[in-house]
């Protein structure tokens, strides 16, 4: 089943949009709710493990700041899995991305609860889920009308909350009482990581804006910086806070309270700090909500796109350049989940199913790498690949496991129903390509599947869109060039033969001809300008007349017996009339050779399209239209 044809997003986030998209989606129930219940497993190491838990976070961290910037789609981890590992694997993590945001949002929102009754003590029930609902539709109406202003609402609650966060630590240490961290660990290692767990859900929103890295302003750099910057302050500010909290409260007290940060600062400031606290909260479960939404609706339109969900919900509203009924469908089921569900342990199943996306994103960064599909180049890679995506799989398989059993079998209920989904709707016969299958090939080195030319094209694409390629002159020409592949080693007096019968009948001469020209050029002095490098051209008659064939030679074209063999070749052919643009095509057929990776690139191509995409896609300097119309 195809997608629907749609209109691209528009990129209006900046960089600090990115950042507090990020942090927004951290800070809310991981840091004024968890703190207390954590405590009371594992006592002042509490601090520790919150510091450990952001270490957890750290593959996932890497593995998507790559993954966005090589494919910066709205879908996030839905479009990641789904083109590294299949659709199958896609509509399973797709549904599971946005069925986690969802009630984690749904949650956030009702979270305020809590801290609603400490500002207004009146408050019923009733009342907090109608705020929260009503909360929902705001962010929803928001979200309908573009990022851009919700991007600008969340930078504003998000430099509000973390100042009341910085005050608040500030205010706190002259208050802390240094026997409170003693014992330190009472309750031994086993304790302290299963709180790391635990409180892991509280780095949950970290990746939420690979979400929406088609909506931003130069992702290459502002999605993994934005992410990373996020990571950083907010890491700081968790570690600060909880240390803070744990050396101002008594145990007895801080343990198992639902709203510490409150509690604590009444202790230091009065019910000025409880109210101030209060508030606070409450602004981080709006962040929350608010990128919650922005980036949940953007699951099932990437997947609508894709035919894993009905059309509609991939339309972009052509005013506001936003996923209209991804918005509207992701803010009712939200609002549905607030008045009618038991979120407890369904927030359980949604941290079980976050975590298992971390580890099917560190995955999908390992599939795209060992695929070597040549188009996946993202401005950002990992460190310490594959070490550290291995320990992340490793380590959010024990984590998944100390979950418990109800939230695990819920999961492996939903994944299976996922799957029903995607056999029945797309079709179990419907195949889609995935690095997974080019993994596979190279693996076996059997035809388990035909190349994967689609997915080279949609990735070649996406960087054009990334690196905002605008085609000029030399792009139309290499795109209808003709392109000659040869296997053996051979001179180039027999390469000249061959490519002559290649342009005879595109420049309409006598193939014998075509041969002189290029012998007689050659003997005046060789063309191979570098080792593996070679640019022969010919004059030939008319007016306007220009073009160019690109030649690789797996083997080797011997130009001289004392120089390499050259592996890469580019024909040019032009009238006298196009001498200055001759002088232009060599000038961009230089910058795009001289990439430090063109060679490998060059060598290791597994189809003629693919060595066409490589000069398509080489960096170098676009011709502007005064140019175009010069040359």
């Amino acid at each position: 089943m195809a997608g629907m044809p749609l209109s691209n997003l528009r990129r209006e986030l900046s960089l600090l949009d990115i950042f507090c998209i990020a942090s927004g989606a951290m800070i809310s129930s991981g840091l004024f709710v968890l703190p207390g219940i954590a405590f009371a497993v594992t006592g002042p190491s509490v601090i520790i493990a919150y510091f450990f838990a952001g270490v957890l976070a750290i593959p996932a961290l890497f593995s998507k700041s790559e993954l966005s910037t090589a494919m910066p789609k709205a879908g996030g981890s839905y479009f990641f899995i789904e083109r590294s590992l299949g659709g199958a694997f896609g509509t399973v993590g797709g549904m599971a991305a946005w069925f986690s945001l969802t009630f984690k949002t749904a949650f956030a929102l009702l979270g305020m609860g809590s801290f609603a009754i400490l500002v207004f003590p009146e408050i019923t029930p009733l009342q907090i889920k109608l705020l929260a609902v009503g909360l929902g539709v705001i962010f929803m109406l928001l979200n309908l009308v573009g990022a851009k202003h919700a991007g600008r609402l969340q930078s504003t609650l998000v430099v509000a909350l973390l100042a009341v966060l910085v005050y608040y630590v500030a205010r706190g240490m002259p208050a802390i009482q240094v026997e409170r961290y003693v014992p330190f660990l009472p309750e031994g290692g086993g304790a302290l990581f299963a709180t790391a767990g635990l409180v892991l859900v509280s780095y949950g929103g970290l990746t939420k804006a690979a979400s929406v890295a088609e909506e931003a302003r130069n992702p290459g750099r502002n999605i993994p910086l934005g992410m990373t910057l996020a990571f950083v302050v907010v890491t700081i500010v968790y570690v600060a806070v909880i240390f803070t909290t744990v050396g101002v409260l008594d145990g007895s007290v801080l343990a198992g309270s639902r709203t510490p940060l409150s509690t604590a600062a009444g202790a230091f400031m009065g019910d000025y700090g409880i109210v101030l606290l209060a508030i606070a909260a409450l602004l981080a479960f709006v962040t929350t909500g608010n990128a919650g939404i922005l980036s949940a609706s953007r699951t099932p339109m990437a997947m609508s796109r894709d035919g894993l969900l009905p059309g509609f919900l991939g339309r972009v509203n052509r005013r506001f350049g936003t996923p209209e009924y991804g918005i509207l469908v992701t803010g009712i089921f939200m609002i549905l989940a607030i008045l009618f569900l038991d979120l407890v342990t369904l927030v359980k199943v949604a941290s079980t199913m976050k975590i298992i996306l971390f580890a099917l994103v560190n995955l999908a960064v390992i599939m795209m790498r060992e695929s070597r599909i040549q188009h996946y180049r993202p401005t950002f890679r990992s460190p310490f690949y594959p070490w550290v995506q291995g320990a992340g799989i490793i380590l959010y398989g024990l984590l998944i496991f100390k979950m418990g059993a109800l939230p695990l079998v819920i999961t492996a209920v939903f994944f299976g129903a996922s799957l029903l989904w995607y056999f029945v709707y797309v079709g179990a016969s419907e195949r889609r390509e995935s690095a997974l299958i080019q993994v596979v090939r190279r693996i076996t080195d059997r035809e388990l599947a035909p190349s994967a030319p689609a997915l080279e094209n949609e990735l070649r694409e996406i960087l054009k869109e990334r690196d905002e390629i605008v085609e000029d002159r030399f792009d139309e020409l290499i795109a209808e060039s003709p392109i000659l592949d040869r296997a053996g080693r051979e001179s180039v007096w027999d390469f000249f033969r061959a490519i002559s019968k290649t342009l005879a009948p595109v420049l309409r001469m006598d193939d014998e001809r075509v041969y002189d020209l290029l012998v007689e050029r050659e003997k005046e002095s060789t063309t191979a300008l570098r080792p593996g490098l070679a640019i022969p051209h010919i004059v030939v008659e008319g007016e306007g007349v220009f073009g160019i064939l690109l030649a690789r030679s797996k083997e080797g074209i011997v130009f001289s017996e004392e120089a390499p063999p050259v592996h890469a070749v580019f024909v040019l052919m032009g009238s006298r009339d196009e001498r200055n643009y001759h002088l232009r095509a060599l000038m961009h057929i230089a910058q795009i050779t001289r990439d430090p990776g063109f060679d490998e690139r060059w060598r290791a191509a597994t189809s003629p399209e693919q060595l066409r995409n490589i000069i398509l896609l080489g960096e170098r300097r676009r011709d502007t239209v005064d140019q175009k119309e010069s040359s």
